[in-house]
């Protein structure tokens, strides 16, 4: 690969000149480095495809950091092996991950803007030359990073030809010929099984979900190719079925690790086929139930919520009349008793019943806000400036508890279809339990995080509290609290607020990290 490099090297006229203006545009340019690099994540968080191969936000804050040493290699590292084979590695990775090739030139065209703006800005009279430089590296870059494409393309051929030479690629074009139109269209995952395991048959629907081309899973064990930990507990059962020992095995909701890293849940029912001249011994039948099993959790969840509903909103109204007059009664009794003298214990029992009711009556008017949610006053609404609004109204309460508020926030506006004053409440409620948690230890970080996705808003909220003692803990279900004194109904009126704009809310916890996750659509722009 190093002499592919020098022979384009040679070709584009990178040489020594080139080095010098592009290690003095990294001293103007340095501190942008990261701001592009936001900016690059951001835009792939706007396209489906691009996004696809991300497993998650942690992985994108890896990502941002390598993009900015892969700046600072750009304008300062010497064209030796060892650059080129850290170029050759990046290409490797995208590959690996599936990342379309047509990305890789979309990409390098954003980095490519951006360095040029910088140069016509800060460079002066040298901006020119060092224009051209950028040009010259960005394009050693992208070649070489293409050539891994072209390798890699080369090796799947060569991987195909020698199965086609093989007994194994002859069944699987004689299965493909008979069955492809019946197998490709199907809407489930279909999985061909040889005798010893293998997979030999692999349609559409199966590479969709695994995110995975079928010519790379090709002779690979089906339990390791698509089963988290080799299939578990339904090994055994489903090499009985490989074997002939079983006719059928059925697998409910198990997971599937896609290539992305992405889990999937996929109902399997694994079949031992008739014909024992067959090469492929049993066939896999998957459905991807993932959409399905989400949406009936939050079906189950909003049924739970519209039960409890009407209980509260029944027991608010019966209450909260009662409650009004015993606590004008209490106010009127307590002036009387500061009148005639009373005794301090008797005003402190006075006062101590005064309390309650005020508490009992928050209760009332909290379980009225749950059992009867206004209709949402849909607007379009900026996540920065309601995330820094939330920020103001928790100062007090962050410096209380001796921790800090770190807001975290896209440099593009992320713009959301929603009732803000809902949406803050939200937010509110979650920056407040996340300060909690961390008061009585102090000190500590509460971060807010706001991030695009392709067709949603993602906002976190983090803590480094102690953490759930029960991590799988149904804390959206109402009244249930780990507070002392908590009513058990703050997260349930935040799950009711995000279900109601067709948003999801998920959390993890673990001792000193816990993030609350929550999507929303975003807002569509006016045709």
């Amino acid at each position: 690969m190093k002499a592919r490099f020098d022979e384009l090297r040679r070709y584009v006229r990178f040489g020594d000149e080139d080095l010098e203006n592009l290690r003095a545009f990294y001293k103007v340019a340095a501190p942008e480095f990261p701001r592009i690099s936001q900016e690059f994540y951001d835009r792939i968080r706007e396209h489906e495809h691009a996004h696809a191969v991300i497993s998650g936000e942690d992985q994108i804050q890896r990502l941002q950091r390598s993009l900015v040493r892969w700046m600072e290699r750009v304008c300062t590292g010497a064209r030796d092996d060892a650059y080129v084979a850290e170029t050759v590695k990046i290409g490797v990775v995208h590959v690996r991950i599936g990342l379309p090739q047509r990305y890789v030139f979309t990409a390098m065209a954003l980095i490519h803007v951006a360095f040029d703006a910088i140069a016509d800005e800060k460079m002066g009279e040298r901006a020119r030359a060092v224009r051209a430089a950028i040009t010259r590296a960005l394009d050693l870059e992208l070649a070489i990073m293409l050539e891994t494409y072209h390798d890699d393309f080369n090796e799947r051929l060569e991987r195909l030809a020698a199965l086609e030479r093989s007994s194994l690629g002859r069944a699987l074009a004689r299965n493909e010929h008979l069955y492809a139109h019946a197998v490709e269209l199907a809407p489930y995952l279909v999985v061909g099984i040889d005798r010893q395991g293998r997979i030999v048959l692999f349609n559409e629907a199966a590479e969709r979900a695994s995110q995975t081309p079928r010519d790379q899973v090709f002779g690979h064990a089906f339990l390791d190719a698509l089963f988290v930990e080799g299939g578990g507990p339904h090994r055994d059962a489903i090499l009985e079925v490989i074997d002939g020992r079983r006719g059928q095995h059925v697998v409910r909701e198990c997971p599937l690790r896609t290539r992305a890293g992405r889990l999937r849940i996929v109902e399997w029912s694994v079949a031992h086929t008739p014909s024992p001249n067959e090469e492929v011994v049993a066939f896999a039948i998957g459905r991807d139930v993932t959409e399905e099993a989400a949406l009936a959790e939050r079906t189950r969840q909003a049924e739970k919520l519209a039960a409890v509903g009407t209980l509260a909103a029944g027991l608010a109204h019966e209450i909260r009349n009662p409650l009004n007059g015993a606590h004008l009664h209490i106010t009127f009794l307590e002036r009387g008793l500061k009148k005639s003298g009373a005794n301090p214990e008797a005003l402190e029992a006075v006062r101590v019943v005064g309390d309650e009711i005020t508490r009992l009556s928050q209760l009332v008017t909290e379980f009225l806000d749950f059992a009867r949610p206004k209709p949402l006053d849909r607007q379009p609404v900026v996540v920065q400036r309601m995330c820094e609004r939330i920020g103001q109204l928790v100062a007090p309460q962050v410096a209380a508890a001796r921790c800090s508020l770190d807001l975290d926030m896209p440099a593009a506006d992320l713009v959301i279809d929603a009732d803000r004053v809902k949406i803050e409440q939200v937010l509110l409620n979650l920056v407040q339990n996340a300060v909690e948690a961390m008061a009585p230890t102090g000190g500590g970080r509460v971060g807010v995080r706001a991030r695009r996705l392709p067709l949603h808003a993602l906002i976190e909220v983090e803590d480094q509290g102690p953490g759930l003692s029960d991590p799988s803990a149904p804390i959206f279900d109402a009244f249930y609290s780990t507070k002392p004194n908590g009513t058990g109904l703050g997260l349930a009126i935040v799950h009711r607020i995000v279900t109601d704009h067709s948003g999801t809310i998920t959390f993890e916890s673990r001792p000193g990290r816990t993030v609350f996750r929550a999507t929303l659509p975003l807002a569509q722009p006016s045709v």
